[in-house]
């Protein structure tokens, strides 16, 4: 039981605290990915002008929200950019469709998926439909700053980048930053260290970018932003994350859906990866492999590693260490409890502990719905 305690102490641990200055020892010696702002933007003048982009929204019954959002893309710094708008409609079964084409005079493609069967499906539709030479994916309640195409596609002048990921920037109903807003931070930070290794193991879904070759293995049952990860690391590409490409996007208007959408996004997840089993073998695809196996399998583990610990330390309470550390996991149970039936308790250091137990209670819920078969590929986008 002694080792089996340490065994579990160990697992949860490593995934969010042994494994980042492993990554940082491996980067230590590796230049920016994609070159500073100054060498990209000198590339880039010596290439030429700036590649061809297809910009793809993806919708699913958005037309509340639609507009707003051909308005933002409309609105981008297009300077030197060949540039189109696609709209690729996910089967939209409510006015979305008819909003899009109201732009058509403002150069706007709708390309509606044929059948309803996920957002990987209807962004592939619009990948066939496109003509740019780099396609940039963005979700409908994202916001993007008006430089975002500018600061974008520099990256892309370094030919070892396949695809480029932006930095999440939550916004909460009161606009401050906290909770999960504290976890996309760290997330951020593990990014920009992957990003130095291997690349990254997953982009942000919201908005990110990719070279058309990158796009020619289109998975419809693996999120795409996994998928973009993988194609590169396939091509002997990286995918980075970019700190100066911003992506805002608000909180779930209705908080208790957020356990679902941690749910479905865990079992996509695990989805992609029984899929794709070839990516954690280490002779094919080296160090990127092993940055999915401690990103994702050691992170999906991790509950699993919590009950071990949990379990291991009641055959230990003979010895007043093993005592103390019992009551440390009750306390720390317990607050997380408290502050489930008493949302006003969600505040400074709780509420991460909150968030950290609720994102783990979902990962054993995925884990154990993924085993019993239950995949998800439709999408119903959450409202923000």
């Amino acid at each position: 039981m002694l080792l089996l305690f340490w065994l579990g102490v160990l697992g949860t641990l490593y995934s969010y605290f042994l494994y980042p200055p492993i990554l940082m020892m491996l980067g230590a010696r590796a230049s920016q990915p994609g070159g500073s702002q100054a060498t990209r933007s000198a590339l880039t003048h010596a290439t030429g002008a700036l590649p061809s982009v297809s910009m793809v929204i993806t919708a699913h019954n958005e037309e509340s929200k639609i507009a707003q959002k051909i308005e933002n893309s409309l609105a981008l710094d297009k300077t030197g950019v060949d540039f189109e708008l696609i709209v690729a409609s996910d089967f939209s079964t409510d006015g979305t469709d008819a909003i899009v084409e109201s732009y058509a005079s403002q150069g706007v493609r709708l390309v509606r998926a044929d059948q309803h069967l996920g957002k990987e499906y209807a962004q592939l539709c619009a990948i066939k439909a496109s003509l740019g030479e780099i396609i940039v994916f963005s979700d409908v309640a994202t916001e993007l700053p008006a430089d975002s195409l500018q600061k974008l596609l520099p990256y892309f002048a370094d030919g070892e980048v396949g695809a480029i990921s932006s930095e999440d920037r939550f916004i909460s109903s009161s606009g401050e930053v906290a909770g999960e807003g504290a976890y996309v931070k760290y997330e951020m930070w593990l990014r920009s260290l992957e990003s130095r290794v291997a690349g990254l193991v997953g982009l942000s879904g919201s908005f990110f970018a990719a070279r058309r070759s990158i796009c020619d293995q289109w998975d419809i049952q693996s999120p795409s932003d996994f998928n973009t990860a993988l194609n590169s690391a396939r091509s002997g590409l990286k995918a980075i994350s970019c700190p100066d490409v911003l992506g805002y996007y608000p909180n779930i208007k209705d908080e208790t859906k957020e356990y679902k959408r941690k749910l479905r996004t865990a079992i996509r997840g695990m989805t992609a990866l029984a899929r794709h089993p070839e990516v954690l073998n280490p002779g094919k695809f080296g160090l990127f492999s092993f940055q999915v196996f401690s990103h994702k399998l050691m992170r999906w583990a991790v509950p699993w590693f919590m009950l071990m610990t949990f379990v291991a330390n009641l055959f230990l309470l003979n010895k007043p260490f093993y005592m103390l550390t019992f009551v440390l996991q009750i306390a720390f149970y317990g607050a997380a409890l408290a502050a489930h039936n008493k949302p006003e308790l969600r505040e400074g250091g709780l509420k991460i502990l909150y968030f950290f137990c609720q994102v783990n209670l979902a990962l054993a819920d995925a884990a154990v719905q993924f085993i019993k078969g239950t995949r998800m590929t439709t999408w119903q986008p959450s409202k923000r």
